[in-house]
């Protein structure tokens, strides 16, 4: 049974062009896959910690060794590191914010990559143990950012995302970038004829 993690960043609400397509996702693998279980996390609707000192020493004291408070400060990050390791299939839902991926996403990322749970030390440099996963992102841009644009330069989601997803083990990863977003808020464009073109391409995957 194939196992998919939903992490949504989206701003709350059903406006989002991110969530949109994120959504989309899901609701075609669920239906292509009626075994499968799926698990979201909808960032912007909980209140993920931040690591501090207490966080960080916690992290690197033995598990043998941690004490119940300790154990008691990573436990969010040790369910969200389970729900990645279980998952076959990782949907983000990333909305670009000044350049660069949502805080609330930045704090999932701080919390799943751990040292001995998903990369590892050895004597040949550090190894992703996340392996065997297929990534999808979804990013909704205010601009435009496509390769060899004026602004492409300022794209900083797929760089970053890459580089971190990679460094766990993922490297299996598939963009579909909605941008132009800022027209919407403008009243250039309509939301339907926005989504249109990228939502066809979600359902084409699953044909």
């Amino acid at each position: 049974m194939a196992n998919l993690l939903h992490i949504d960043s989206s701003p709350l609400g059903e406006a989002s062009v991110s969530r949109a397509l994120s959504r989309e996702f899901v609701q075609n693998w669920k239906t292509a896959n009626p075994g499968g279980k799926i698990v979201t996390r909808d960032l912007n609707a909980e209140n993920l910690p931040s690591m501090n000192a207490s966080w960080l020493a916690a992290n690197f004291t033995p598990e043998n060794a941690r004490t119940a408070g300790q154990k008691e400060l990573l436990s969010t990050s040790e369910a969200l590191v389970a729900e990645l390791l279980a998952a076959d299939v990782l949907v983000l839902g990333v909305p670009m914010h000044n350049f660069s991926i949502p805080a609330v996403l930045k704090l999932w990322i701080d919390q799943i990559v751990r040292g001995g749970k998903t990369f590892s030390y050895t004597e040949n440099g550090v190894v992703g143990l996340v392996t065997g996963k297929k990534a999808h992102v979804f990013v909704a841009s205010g601009g435009v950012y496509d390769p060899g644009s004026p602004t492409a330069g300022l794209n900083f989601v797929e760089p970053y995302l890459r580089a971190i997803l990679g460094f766990l083990g993922i490297t299996d990863i598939q963009f579909l970038w909605a941008g132009g977003t800022a027209g919407l808020m403008r009243g250039q464009i309509d939301r339907d004829t926005l989504l249109a073109p990228h939502l066809t391409a979600i359902r084409a995957e699953f044909r």
